[in-house]
């Protein structure tokens, strides 16, 4: 049983402020963003007097603006009823808060217009002069987009308010090491760091803030993370999805760029750092690129040893039968793009010299899943086989991001009656089951933390640029992936490849 205690912890409200979304027509916009600032609005988490503006390209009424974030928050909301009949009333005080502003990404004059709109009295002084930036167009605009708010922001700053203005840039943050650079170059020569929040929706998810918990509130856990009593550690995320129709992008980018650098290296870095000497975002930071510093490069040798590439090829999914990576819509007919990395890394430090990182990521696989899985070393004297008893048994943590959030702990029982015999059992905790509401929506969190000025869940310049240069070796290979039909587990050759089995 859990006890759960009052929540004692201060609340924090966000300040009233103008959110302008670049990329207001996009899926981004319509999937996550206006359906997460909906629920946030619904609990009260929004300031009343927070104006969304959407900008985009098209040219379109605030009242069209607001038709589309209808359907959008009706299809992926989790609190919205289908029957538009039905619709709540704090819906539609939701959508009095949007409007929408046309503006090509390319034209100083609509920027300046821009400048304006948001300077103008009765809007700036309504929200005390805090404005928000969110990029969420597709990342050949982000610099664009950078270069004229910096054009911009004088006029806002000299304006006389005394409000923040703060960015925030969806992932991917570059394509490689200088792609990276020139990208926060360009932020930093219009934003201070401490203005920037480059997002990753993966760390708004619960389990993964949990990680820090497990560690450090129980001692229990804190003194079982190390190599004393590690033998491996996994990572791994699976979807069962393959690439969405994003054909021309995944040719470019393929599952390193896409997965691995980002959201694989971010849980590697909460889960290997050293406890940090406050609970602040900067602390907690500085933590996460030691890790990524310690990482041990790789300096060539038998690619191999290191990395696996696989791609997807016909099979079926949860009974739906799937083309291959090959046949999908703006793929090359021989492509050699990965839909499946498989890595090993090692941590030179004091904590984690020896034990192997397993970094696992793929597409149209057989099950949907976000792990991190943490091997125990076994006994070393296998003292039930000495008196006759089959002991197969290995202490495993399981931390499950995704779909079923939840810690799972597993460990050897005896098993009723005689002959000695020992089985597995798994103690396991599971969200969903001791707070049957649904947990925060991913991005809702995100941009919470980004209105009250908290970076803790958000990538430094320097983490960013860290996992970008650890990469650089492995961008640059010939790929020669090795086919898996959709609905498997990856390669055969994983299996090998780790010496263990990662299904």
């Amino acid at each position: 049983m859990i006890r759960i205690e009052p929540n004692m912890a201060a609340h924090h409200e966000p300040p009233p402020l103008i959110f302008v979304i670049f990329g207001a027509s996009g899926d981004l916009t319509h999937r996550k963003l206006l359906p997460a600032l909906y629920e946030l609005h619904r609990k009260g988490d929004i300031h009343p007097k927070t104006r969304i503006i959407g900008v985009a390209r098209k040219d379109k009424s605030s009242q069209g603006f607001r038709k589309e974030a209808v359907d959008g928050i009706r299809s992926f909301s989790r609190h919205l009823p289908e029957d538009p009949k039905d619709d709540p009333e704090d819906l539609k005080a939701f959508l009095e808060r949007i409007h929408y502003f046309p503006l090509s990404f390319e034209r100083s004059d609509d920027f300046d217009r821009l400048a304006e709109y948001l300077l103008d009295p009765e809007i700036l002084k309504v929200v005390n002069g805090n404005i928000l930036f969110y990029l969420a167009t597709p990342p050949a605009f982000f610099i664009p987009i950078v270069e004229q708010i910096g054009r911009i922001r004088p006029r806002l700053d000299s304006s006389g308010r005394n409000g923040f203005t703060r960015l925030v840039i969806e992932k991917p943050f570059g394509h490689d090491l200088p792609s990276a650079k020139a990208l926060n170059k360009s932020v930093l020569s219009v934003f201070r760091e401490e203005e920037v929040h480059r997002i990753d929706h993966y760390l708004g998810k619960e389990t993964v803030q949990n990680i820090l918990i497990l560690r450090l509130a129980n001692p229990v856990f804190g003194a079982l993370w190390s190599r004393d009593v590690i033998s491996c550690v996994e990572i791994r995320v699976f979807e069962t999805i393959g690439i969405e129709g994003r054909g021309a992008y995944f040719e470019k980018a393929g599952i390193l760029r896409d997965m691995v650098q980002n959201h694989l290296f971010q849980l590697l870095t909460l889960t290997a750092m050293e406890p940090p000497v406050s609970f602040d975002a900067d602390s907690i930071r500085d933590e996460k690129v030691k890790v990524l510093r310690a990482l041990v490069p790789w300096k060539g040798g038998a690619p191999s040893e290191s990395i696996l590439f696989g791609q997807y090829a016909e099979g079926g999914v949860l009974d739906e039968p799937v083309m291959a990576y090959r046949q999908e819509k703006g793929v090359e007919a021989g492509s050699v793009v990965e839909t499946y990395a498989a890595m090993k890394v090692e941590i030179q430090n004091m904590r984690w010299a020896g034990v192997p990182f397993h970094l696992v990521a793929g597409k149209r696989m057989s099950r949907k899943a976000t792990e991190i899985v943490l091997h125990y070393r076994k006994p070393p004297v296998a003292l039930f086989r000495l008196a006759g008893c089959h002991d197969d048994t290995e202490n495993v943590l399981t931390l499950s991001i995704q779909p079923n959030e939840g810690i799972s702990l597993r460990f050897g029982i005896k098993r009723p009656g005689s002959p000695l015999r020992i089985d597995q059992a798994d103690l396991t905790f599971a969200y969903n089951q001791i707070y049957p509401d649904d947990p925060p929506e991913a991005y809702s969190r995100l941009i919470y933390d980004v209105m009250i000025g908290d970076a803790t869940l958000f990538a430094r310049n320097d983490e960013v640029e860290k996992a970008w240069a650890f990469m650089e070796a492995f961008l640059s290979l010939n790929r020669d992936p090795k086919l898996y039909p959709a609905g498997a587990d990856g390669p055969q050759e994983v299996v090998d490849f780790f010496s263990i089995d990662l299904s």
